[in-house]
């Protein structure tokens, strides 16, 4: 059972209902639960079982009989008459960037466009131009996006983006009279992938004299050196491909007027049930909210900043990395927000490696890039001799290590460095080393590193018997995932949280963007059970450590505090609490 594809049953229903036509309400009610499914922490079909799903919001009875059929029949019913009434191959069509189900309905109904091939005809014929509503400027957009999903299909990593982000903001700022430049979407929201890259910039409003128009801060982007492709280029908004060392990348800019560069910024970050869960409040309150401002009636009363929007909505301002409509407004309603933890509330890091195995630094190296990053302190924690293909080490080697780490330690000034080691869970959920060696290190990081395809039981068995072990300190990179190349194992991630708060286990966070791994929502399970977080950048170099960053957004969207996370604790309130493992009691 897959939460994933359940959600993308769902997804997919509101998507043939909208090309044929269907109920608005319906619609809309598919796509929520559709994002509700994907974002549980846990199996829905476990969640059924124990009544928990019943009292999910956003889940309705109708909703819950097609999940119920799902588990029970592996199908939906409905889904499957509503796929019998398109041709199968029409949906191909959403891939497309800027082509939504509108734009499906209007093709396949007046144009007879069924498939991939068919628009590329329809295209070639000059017909998709006629269309009311399409015209030459949307035909051309077309086709670009149909070459450009050949290309660049699917979503990139947030440290891809933020590379791309990088590139166009350095330029932008180099433009005269440009004032303020806001990355915004879900880059700014530091969303795990991002699709493409929403760039927002506002001029100083006629105070300087070589200030450009909107047109001509379009016209300079679009003819910037970095651009591959200019997909649409307007009076106030720019659309290109951009070439990156890693991969193409859509970025879109904005030019706003000042006075609604706030209204703006909140608008074009999102998430889409933030916002729309902030213009149900606004309508209540007989107020207007969009991307120019906040109007009563026909007079804006907020706009120039996003804090003043909230606050005329009578929410305390909420942090973007939370705008995902999983509690936030209800929270900034009841003024309970947490204080998100932050890169400066860190003191080390929990996972680095060295030359010993993979590293491309030694130890000292490594102690030394930590040093200049400001923290107390930094675990080494080279791979234990399951992991032969990263020259693992054997229980020798090790025993070596952990005394050359006390040896530098006595040398080194303003930080410390732990004993670690990151050792593979087996295949039986017993450990690499033997507990005599283990109880030499100051921490152990727990991974699995193998067979992570194996059944759901088997693997989440494996995890729990970790946890047993009363030398581990956290689990690494608990499910296993990398980011577009490999899908995460198929833990029950209720039973882990559950173990780890029972254990005094804390569970990683880890800040490598390839793996984000635990995830957001993972994040706000485990802090909700009471489970310490331990991020680790899994740094093979001394550059590696520059992950943090990654690690810090990725628990603070899963609504972590400073209390929550390992790494904001004192080195020797860390030492005593390392110390007093061998207890298991919760960590605190």
């Amino acid at each position: 059972m897959s939460n994933a594809a359940l959600s993308a049953i769902f997804e997919q229903m509101a998507d043939v209902m909208e090309i044929l036509g269907q109920d608005r309400f319906r619609i809309n009610s598919y796509r929520t639960v559709a994002r509700i499914v994907g974002e549980l922490p846990t199996d829905a079909a476990a969640m059924l079982e124990t009544g928990q799903l019943a009292k999910t919001p956003g889940i309705g009875k109708s909703s819950l009989a097609k999940i119920e059929e799902f588990i029970k029949t592996g199908r939906i019913k409905a889904h499957q008459e509503l796929l019998a009434g398109i041709p199968p191959t029409l949906l191909e069509l959403l891939n497309i960037p800027g082509v939504g189900p509108k734009s499906v309905k209007a093709l396949y109904e007046n144009l007879s466009v069924k498939s991939l091939a068919d628009l590329e005809r329809a295209l070639g014929e000059g017909l998709v131009e006629t269309l009311p509503g399409f015209g030459v400027k949307k035909a051309a957009a077309i086709r670009r996006g149909m070459e450009f999903i050949e290309k660049a299909a699917g979503r990139i990593r947030l440290d891809q983006a933020i590379v791309a982000a990088a590139t166009v903001t350095g330029y932008l700022h180099e433009l005269p009279g440009i004032d303020r430049i806001q990355p915004a979407g879900s880059l700014r929201r530091r969303a795990e992938t991002i699709g493409d890259v929403d760039i927002l910039v506002t001029t100083r409003g006629g105070a300087s004299k070589d200030e450009q128009t909107p047109e001509q801060i379009i016209t300079a982007f679009t003819k910037a050196p970095f651009v591959d492709r200019v997909l649409g280029a307007g009076g106030t908004k720019g659309s290109v491909i951009i070439h990156t060392e890693t991969t193409p990348v859509q970025v879109d800019i904005r030019v706003v007027p000042p006075e609604s560069f706030g209204a703006a910024a909140q608008y074009f970050t999102g998430s889409k049930a933030h916002n729309v869960r902030l213009r149900e409040i606004a309508v209540k309150a007989g107020l207007r909210l969009n991307e120019y401002g906040l109007f009563k009636g026909e007079t804006m009363i907020a706009g120039v900043v996003e804090e003043e929007i909230y606050d005329k909505l009578g929410l305390d301002f909420v942090d973007p990395l939370l705008r995902e409509d999983r509690g936030e407004v209800e929270a900034a309603q009841k003024h309970a927000l947490p204080q998100l933890v932050r890169l400066e509330d860190i003191r080390g890091d929990f996972h680095a490696h060295t030359t010993a195995t993979d590293g491309h630094n030694t130890i000292e190296e490594m102690a030394q890039a930590a040093k200049e990053l400001g923290y107390q302190f930094l675990c080494i924690t080279d791979h234990s001799q399951s992991t032969s293909i990263a020259n693992g080490q054997t229980p020798q080697r090790l025993a070596k290590q952990i005394k050359e780490v006390h040896k530098i330690n006595a040398k080194l000034k303003g930080i410390t460095l732990l004993a670690g080691a990151e050792v593979d869970i087996l295949s039986d959920g017993s450990l690499d080393f033997d507990d005599k060696l283990l109880a030499d290190l100051d921490f152990v990081v727990a991974s699995i590193h193998s067979a992570l395809g194996g059944a759901r039981e088997k693997v989440t068995a494996r995890t729990l018997k970790a946890m047993d072990n009363p030398y581990v300190t956290s689990i690494g990179h608990p499910t296993g995932r990398v980011i577009g190349y490999r899908e995460a194992m198929d833990l029950d991630m209720s039973a882990v949280i559950e173990h780890a708060a029972q254990t005094g286990t804390a569970l990683e966070v880890n800040a490598d963007p390839s793996r984000l791994d635990l995830k957001d929502v993972h994040c706000k399970m485990a802090i909700e059970a009471g489970v310490k977080l331990a991020i680790g950048t899994d740094a093979h170099s001394a550059a590696g450590l520059m992950l943090m960053p990654f690690g810090v957004a990725t628990a603070a969207r899963g609504w972590a505090t400073k209390t929550d996370v390992l790494n904001t604790l004192p080195l020797a309130k860390l030492q005593k609490l390392l110390k007093a493992k061998l207890t298991r009691s919760p960590i605190e």
